[in-house]
């Protein structure tokens, strides 16, 4: 494994390990006639870390499809070039496998803006 996986693979861990404390649910204080207060500082803090958090996310997940996208389109072309008769269905193949991709890609954003 090169350096540079190494490092990205250590960072991934370092967000996901982030992530558990950032979404944790933060007590209510309650008062005398037992209406529950939220506590402002502690709500902001949380909320900033999970939008950051949702950010990084949704970086990785579009640095990622466009990846996949880029590999599998480059790969087609390759595979055009060779065998011209099957241009058709390489063609079909990769606009399938390209938008199964970009659902992943709008589930995953889903997931990291909610």
């Amino acid at each position: 494994m090169n350096k540079f996986a190494k490092i990205a693979m250590y960072s991934l861990a370092v967000v996901i390990m982030m992530a558990a404390p950032a979404f944790a649910q933060g007590g209510a204080a309650v008062t005398e006639d037992g209406a529950a207060v939220a506590e402002a500082a502690d709500s902001g803090l949380v909320a900033g870390l999970a939008a950051g958090l949702g950010a990084v996310g949704a970086g990785l997940v579009c640095i990622g499809s466009a990846g996949g996208i880029g590999k599998l389109a480059a790969s087609a072309f390759e595979s055009m070039a060779r065998q011209p008769e099957k241009a058709g269905q390489i063609q079909t193949a990769m606009i399938i496998a390209a938008a199964l991709i970009e659902g992943f890609t709008f589930f995953a954003l889903f997931i990291c803006m909610s």
